[in-house]
């Protein structure tokens, strides 16, 4: 109830919004906005059932931008409490009030804009009223969705109350320090330091937002706000894209933290499938899948060691990734390498030149910004020089900010495994003949798919061929997966192929026996480590993708900064 008032109070341009509660909204919910008012001829019609204003013609249903149209939500409110819309319009100088159908509206005293009150809820259907939670969790939904709304309506002042007592005031946010401070309000003061800026175009479609960090995960998937444009949904292609962009960096069991704008073409979605308008549908739902992961995977692809728990904007005129932290054109990473240490890294010429540059003073500075201009005219990479080994299992640096502690084995363990991608991606996927053909029971859709995408299956490294009405015999699987599950593997593959038009199952699949083999081929605790090799590991993190977090999700890397070195030891006290 309280999110259909809110949104007809956006569709009516308010730029301040009161929702003032009683008993969690049983005794009381009052909506004050200050939008452009309703005439008073038109009141007893916005109390009839399926009248709107915001629909004129069948074109207009087709290209839907309010956030309601179906004229339903201030009829079905008055039938079932005791209900009041109070109104003026700014080019009025009298507000009025109706009370319920079939009243005619009455003179009142209101500032420019509308108040929707509505009293003793479910009064005229106490059946429905035992089905109410208790008062708190109901609040609590008031409050969350208040929250939701406010994230994607920055320009809109929001004041929640309840009992009388002010719970959450969230100001415009008139330029971009005021939107993190919202942002921070409502998913905690550490998550704009913590997430990654989003906002990509292409195919038609527009991607802003922020999404977390991998290292920033949540126990709950309790922070997670997708919008359509400017709409709060819930949508399982939206999910499973996420889901799959943070696959390869979230720890088990983990759920990342976002909140995402999508903007599309209104007549490419259909926002009219579910009563609450909380679901859509979208035309070309394995595009929009497609764009979401490649846009997010690009994104967290840029979370190298280094860089740092600053937010990264991938902005939608850089397709392609910056280039690796520590590669510029006089940087270290640049200089020349002769050969390989025990631990497959490259290392330098000599293992003077790092005494050399250790010797050299590093710029001390107080930013928590790493890539900084002074660290750059000083050639000091993002994660510094290697002093030495701690516990044989942390490699400890220096670096402009101060110290940098590297959990060695995760950090090796991520480079491995992009190294093993990177060599798949390019001798593509070999295929193993099966000694014996596999015929496997499938249902008629997923039979008919073989013959759709047998395209797709054979670049999958399959080959797999339709062995009647509901089944399908499977010839050669990828070599890759030798002793994996094969029937298991072809049925995922084919579901997922008839649900959403492609499959990433194969690649998932891969990739685990791929982290696999990183891990048993990274280096182990109480190896003893060369200053070379670990300078080699450290510049390895700076040119590696999602180097900030080993496979399974835990940080690689930790940045002490001297200012807080000197707090430690009370330093200038």
């Amino acid at each position: 109830m309280v999110k259909e008032l809110v949104e007809n109070a956006l569709d009516a341009g308010a730029t301040r919004i009161e929702v003032d509660i009683e008993d969690g909204g049983a005794r009381l919910i009052q909506v004050r906005d200050d939008g452009g008012g309703i005439a008073a001829e038109d009141l007893p019609l916005a109390l009839a059932q399926h009248a709107t204003s915001k629909i004129a013609s069948l074109d207009d249903l087709e290209h839907v931008r309010t956030l309601g149209f179906r004229g339903e939500a201030l009829a079905s409110i008055a039938s079932i409490a005791r209900f009041a819309l109070t109104s003026r319009r700014h080019d009025e100088s009298t507000a009025w009030t109706i009370g319920a159908t079939g009243e005619a509206p009455r003179p009142a005293q209101h500032p420019p804009g509308t108040t929707v009150e509505v009293r003793d809820l479910f009064y005229k259907v106490p059946a429905r009223r035992k089905f109410l939670r208790a008062e708190r969790t109901e609040f609590g939904h008031i409050d969350e969705l208040i929250k939701a709304v406010a994230l994607a309506q920055p320009r809109v002042e929001f004041r929640l109350t309840h009992n009388g007592k002010p719970v959450r005031l969230l100001r415009p946010a008139a330029d971009d320090a005021a939107l993190m401070a919202r942002i921070g309000e409502i998913f905690g003061t550490d998550f704009p330091a913590q997430s990654l800026r989003i906002d990509h175009a292409g195919a038609g479609m527009r991607l802003s937002g922020w999404v977390g960090l991998p290292t920033a995960s949540r126990a709950q998937a309790d922070q997670q706000y997708f919008y359509v444009n400017g709409r709060l949904v819930r949508d399982r292609v939206v999910t499973h894209a996420v889901r799959q962009a943070y696959a390869d960096v979230l720890f088990h069991g983990r759920h990342p933290a976002y909140a995402l704008f999508l903007e599309i073409a209104p007549e490419a979605v259909d926002v009219n499938v579910h009563p609450a308008k909380s679901e859509v549908r979208f035309r070309e739902g394995r595009l929009v899948h497609d764009f979401l992961y490649r846009t997010l995977n690009e994104a967290l692809a840029q979370t190298r060691a280094g860089v740092g728990p600053h937010p990264v904007h991938l902005s939608s005129q850089s397709a392609h990734l910056p280039p690796p932290a520590g590669e510029g054109k006089d940087s270290l990473a640049s200089q020349p390498w002769r050969a390989q240490s025990g631990l497959g890294l490259a290392v330098r010429e000599s293992p003077a030149d790092y005494a050399a540059l250790l010797g050299t003073a590093l710029p001390r500075s107080t930013s928590n910004t790493v890539a900084s201009d002074e660290t750059a005219s000083n050639d000091v990479p993002p994660l510094g020089f290697a002093l030495a080994q701690l516990a044989g299992i942390y490699v400890l640096a220096e670096n402009a900010n101060g110290l940098v502690l590297v959990d060695m084995h995760a950090a090796h363990e991520r480079i491995t495994y992009e190294k093993l991608k990177n060599a798949r991606a390019c001798d593509g996927i070999r295929s193993q003949l099966l000694l014996v053909p596999l015929s496997l029971a499938v249902s008629e859709r997923e039979a008919a798919c073989v013959e759709d995408h047998a395209q797709h299956l054979e670049a999958l490294g399959f080959d797999i061929a339709r062995g009647g009405q509901q089944s399908v015999i499977v010839k050669r699987y990828p070599g890759i997966l030798e002793g994996a599950d094969v029937a298991g593997l072809v049925r995922d593959v084919l579901a997922d192929l008839v649900a959403h038009g492609n499959s990433r199952r194969l690649e998932e699949t891969q990739n685990e026996i791929l982290s696999t083999m990183a891990c048993h081929g990274s280096i182990r605790a109480n190896r003893r480590l060369t200053l070379p090799e670990m300078n080699a590991l450290l510049r390895e993190m700076e040119a590696t993708e999602r180097s900030g977090q080993c496979n399974h999700g835990r940080p690689t890397w930790v940045q002490l900064p001297v200012a807080e070195l000197d707090k430690m030891f009370l330093r200038g006290r």
